[in-house]
């Protein structure tokens, strides 16, 4: 940590709007006043953005109005002046063809919502899927000094006496209506007790592992990351955010302070432990590319891999968020980590305490939740990537949700050429599958789907499912639900859509898995491949308009985040010229 605070009082970026009796300053103090703000609100003191991804289309964050009510308390209390104000909010729940066709979109709102007003610093309100990672990425790019505040998982879930995790519980009854194993009726019951609360996920979906990143990468205070969306402490922590941004102001304590390798670092191990979901890989890659730290697939290969999930929550186990607040939450397992020497414990934080002694005397109070690393529920977790003739970029896999002796398997592909094919086919009682086989998905990347959906965790052929089989090797070039579970090959770049080999896969090829030995193998002769390679053409068109054509023209791979080729690096935030 070799964090300097700035001096104190300084003129902050808001006085040039705000600052002296120009034409201008009285245009833009008269209007703010029209809401009933006192003129000394203007004297100099801290402009607090509060940027809100509230939206009643976007379940998981529709209770953040309240949350930036607390917010202002805290700012108000610490002499700022709370400024709220809306971005596009990405809802994983409703937004198609996927939200993560938006993430970019939304960082980009954030960026340029914070370069062009008067704003100093920021508390970033986020809760689903793709909100936290787009607001970070927004943030990083200005440079404000920033903070976040997660909107908190839901309640537990109860059907007949049984958890029911989001997401993960769908995806298995979905697959159990399939196999004769449960009515439709009782699905419909059991829908009632999904989300019966505010909040996101209350598995180790996305949205908690992302919540659960920012905590760990040192940008949201120690114990945000699990605290339940209805429970009065996270009201508490909004409230200490507001008072803690107007501090982050003065010292000019920023993201790129605390967004370094080392925090990057323990974030990729955090989410090993925890057992956190494949696109925390996409995104961590995006933030930090953002910053300019060098983050690749290897390193998280090489960071996480001998990082034991100690955490036990769906999908990889048996509890949900709010067992793991009541455990301890993220500290705890922080603590462990720094403990076993897997952990920075210098990181700053936006406390401006390092990581180690803001998680000092942390206790487990549930050894069942939050296991001791001599019963971890996988020794190897973290994210295995894996690499040959059918990735070269780059493929991912989660251990600790998939299937252990499916780890390295060798099986005949069956090939679905996009989604819509995969669902015209996976019914069929004639298709040629079993469970030896591999299932393979083509044009679901960034590019082909558009957007790189959720889809990976390809439901199983219903014959399949009906011999008792719930689990089969699938690859593609998709994402996965945080909520999903199986041995399932993601992410794989290049993606079929650009001509990546995934794209000339055929039925009845041969595919070698080694997950220990990191290697996924197309067995058809080279020669063959290139050939195949030489006469492909992409079967998907580029967009004509709109930002679906920006999206089509400018996005990376998912192996470098996925994000837009010109909005990598920092672009400042230099106070604009005058409108008037």
């Amino acid at each position: 940590m070799s964090f300097k605070k700035a001096e104190w009082p300084r003129t902050l970026r808001s006085q040039a709007w705000y600052g002296g009796d120009s034409r201008d300053a009285i245009y833009h103090r008269s209007w703010m006043k029209n809401q009933g703000l006192p003129a000394d609100l203007f004297d100099g003191r801290p402009v607090i953005g509060i940027c809100n991804t509230w939206s009643e289309l976007t379940p998981c964050n529709a209770h953040l109005r309240d949350l930036a009510e607390r917010v202002k308390h805290g700012v108000y209390e610490a002499g700022g002046l709370p400024v709220e104000f809306p971005v596009f909010s990405p809802g994983e729940p409703s937004l198609r063809p996927t939200a993560m066709l938006y993430r970019n979109l939304c960082a980009m709102d954030v960026e340029e919502a914070l370069r062009a007003n008067p704003i100093d610093g920021v508390v970033l309100l986020a809760g689903c899927d793709k909100t936290t990672p787009a607001l970070l990425m927004g943030a990083a790019s200005v440079d404000l000094p920033a903070i976040m505040v997660s909107g908190g998982p839901m309640l537990n879930g109860w059907f007949r006496g049984e958890r029911v995790g989001s997401g993960t519980a769908l995806w298995q009854m979905s697959e159990d209506i399939k196999a004769g194993k449960m009515s439709r009726a009782d699905f419909l019951e059991a829908e009632q007790s999904m989300s019966r609360s505010p909040g996101s996920c209350n598995t180790m979906g996305t949205a908690s592992t992302m919540a659960s990143m920012a905590e760990a990468l040192g940008m949201a205070l120690s114990g945000n990351a699990a605290i339940p969306a209805v429970d009065s402490r996270r009201r508490v922590m909004a409230h200490l955010t507001g008072r803690r941004i107007v501090d982050m102001v003065k010292d000019d304590l920023k993201p790129s302070d605390v967004l370094t390798r080392q925090a990057f670092e323990n974030a990729i191990r955090t989410n090993g432990a925890i057992g956190g979901s494949t696109n925390a890989v996409i995104h961590l890659l995006a933030i930090a590319h953002r910053v300019g730290v060098d983050l690749s697939l290897d390193d998280w290969d090489r960071l996480g891999r001998d990082v034991p999930t100690i955490v036990d929550l769906m999908p990889s186990g048996r509890f949900l968020m709010e067992e793991f607040f009541y455990a301890g939450g993220l500290p705890v397992v922080m603590k462990m980590l720094l403990d076993g020497g897997k952990l920075n414990g210098d990181a700053l934080t936006v406390s401006g305490k390092p990581v180690a002694e803001e998680i000092e005397g942390v206790r487990n109070w549930n050894e069942e939740v939050i296991r001791p690393v001599a019963r971890a529920l996988t020794p190897q977790g973290g994210i295995a990537v894996l690499r040959g003739n059918l990735a070269p970029n780059g493929a991912v896999l989660k251990p600790s949700a998939a299937t252990p002796h499916l780890m390295k398997h060798r099986g005949r592909a069956v090939v679905f050429e996009d989604i819509d094919h995969y669902k015209a086919r996976i019914e069929d009682e004639n298709l040629d599958i079993d469970e030896t086989c591999v299932m393979v998905l083509k044009n679901c990347g960034p590019r082909g789907y558009p957007g790189m959906a959720e889809v990976g965790n390809m439901g199983l052929p219903p014959k399949v499912l009906r011999k008792g089989i719930t689990d089969m090797v699938r690859i593609s070039d998709a994402r996965m639900s945080g909520t999903a579970y199986g041995t399932v090959i993601l992410h794989t770049s290049p993606e079929a859509a650009v001509g990546g080999p995934l794209a000339i896969v055929q039925d009845g090829d041969m595919i070698e898995v080694d997950v220990e030995a990191r290697r996924l193998h197309l067995d058809v002769p080279e020669e063959t491949i290139r050939a195949r390679l030489a006469a492909w053409t992409s079967p998907v068109a580029e967009p004509e308009s709109g930002y679906a054509r920006l999206f089509h023209l400018h996005v990376g791979g998912a192996d470098t985040g996925a994000d837009f080729d010109f909005l990598i690096g920092q672009r400042g935030h230099a106070v604009p010229r005058e409108s008037h």
